[in-house]
């Protein structure tokens, strides 16, 4: 009878150590998953500060978005040191790793999830009318060294669109108060591919309001189109990173606590 007990105990104590050896390496490939999601955060975050292409101004048209850069740059320098410490603490078993690890991802989780909230609240900042209306408000001109302005320039220049919705949103605007003359701004002419005489012609009849020398498409539905492959992967991605987040949480407590 000791001997079967003794058998039993052993069976228990084998079985015990294979589950946590498989706790300890899928929290290996989780946070070896989370290392390569922080990677690509950080990636994503010094393109658009470095890209020559003028992305950067693009996402300066609004303070939320711009400042959405540095929240990306700071969430995936986290994640890259979560996902390092994490796969660490889960080949080496060690506890204090393994705590530090989870009380940070903790954070990182309730901060994404507030960060979220915060998203769905000042969701009306990422709308048509507030867009327009910011423009109206503010833009001055082709040649003009205004922040709000020149960056208005770039993103209609690099995207061949004029206004939010159309080239009509430069009515009743504070453009047309200071350039009586003109209906658009420069940034919305056609790229001319003549030159001399005949581009300067393009031109004037664009200044006017001729529909035949100038970009007719809203700026909101030309960055919408190109930029919609990226914002379903970006979604995807957040909820992948977000799953891979509780289940890494889970695993390191399981581990913390099966480690004698």
């Amino acid at each position: 009878m000791p001997i079967q007990s003794g058998e039993a105990s052993a069976r228990g104590t084998t079985m015990e150590g294979d589950c946590l050896s498989c706790i300890k390496y899928l929290m290996f490939v989780f946070n070896f998953l989370i290392f390569l999601g922080g990677s690509f955060l950080l990636g994503v975050g010094v393109w658009v500060l470095v890209d020559p292409t003028g992305f950067r101004e693009i996402v300066a048209a609004n303070p939320l978005l711009f400042t959405g850069v540095y929240i990306i740059l700071g969430m995936g320098g986290m994640l890259f040191l979560l996902g390092f410490l994490g796969c660490c603490g889960a080949i080496r078993e060690n506890k204090c790793l393994l705590l530090f690890f989870f009380m940070l991802i903790l954070l990182i989780f309730l901060a994404e999830l507030a960060a979220a909230i915060l998203a769905f609240i000042f969701r009306e900042h990422l709308t048509r009318e507030y867009f327009t209306k910011e423009l109206k408000r503010h833009y001055q001109g082709y040649n003009n060294t205004d922040v709000f302005t020149s960056t208005w320039n770039a993103i209609m220049t690099t995207f061949d669109c004029c206004g939010v919705n159309s080239p009509e949103d430069f009515k009743d605007s504070r453009f047309r108060l200071i350039n009586q003359n003109h209906m658009v701004p420069e940034a919305c002419c056609q790229h001319a591919s003549q030159s001399g005489e005949l581009a300067y012609i393009g031109q004037e009849q664009c200044l006017t309001g001729n529909m035949m020398f100038r970009n007719n498409k809203g700026c909101y539905s030309a960055v919408v189109d190109y930029f919609e492959l990226y914002i379903y992967v970006a979604g995807a991605l957040a909820i992948v990173v977000l799953t891979i987040e509780l289940f890494a949480m889970v695993f390191a407590m399981c581990l913390f606590r099966g480690i004698q």
